[in-house]
């Protein structure tokens, strides 16, 4: 069974930083770009960053260049979301995906919710 679990939103204030990190299991984790999105009700979900098999190709999103990075380990079949100098219009729900090269190998997780809020 195919499984990405986020975890680490919560609540800081502006300025703060917060790390979420998203587990695989259930697929071969080292072949997959993994890529980490947001939503806010009622808007579509938009990239925030990827990153591809090896780690060694990061792309962002213009809003959170230069204060958001995309750490993986492949040991631990994980990828992270560094968030520094967090804004109020961060303040959504994140969400983690596993793309694959082959047929039904696209996977969601189920979304941390981050809140911005002094």
């Amino acid at each position: 069974q195919v499984q990405l679990v986020e975890s680490g939103g919560g609540l800081v204030q502006p300025g703060g930083s917060l790390r979420l990190s998203c587990v695989g299991s259930g697929f071969t984790f080292r072949y997959y770009v993994m890529k980490w999105y947001r939503q806010s009700l009622g808007k579509e979900r938009e990239y925030v960053a990827g990153v591809t098999i090896d780690g060694g190709r990061k792309t962002y999103a213009d809003s959170v260049k230069g204060r958001f990075t995309i750490p993986r380990d492949n040991v631990r079949k994980a990828v992270y979301l560094q968030m520094n100098n967090l804004k109020l219009e961060d303040m959504v729900v994140y969400y983690c995906r596993a793309q694959g090269m082959g047929p039904n190998t696209d996977y969601w997780g189920q979304g941390t919710q981050v809140t911005v809020s002094s």
